[in-house]
């Protein structure tokens, strides 16, 4: 899960570059615009990505290098 989430959250930083940068919003134009269901589903997946990844700040890292 926190491959996943890592993932989606780069992504979704991809995809605030190019808006900064060079205004264009990739997932927008793949689903055909910001309003579009389908780029709402993609926003809110990629939110929760991001606050899943919130989570990998506050683990404690020596547990998992024991294993």
């Amino acid at each position: 899960m926190d491959t996943v989430a890592l993932i989606l959250s780069i992504i979704g930083s991809l995809n605030w570059g190019l808006v900064g940068i060079f205004k264009f919003d990739l997932v927008a134009w793949i689903c055909g615009g910001q309003g579009s269901i389908v780029a709402r589903v993609i926003y809110t997946i990629i939110g929760l990505a991001g606050l899943w990844c919130i989570s990998l700040l506050f683990r404690d890292r020596k547990a998992k290098t024991d294993e």
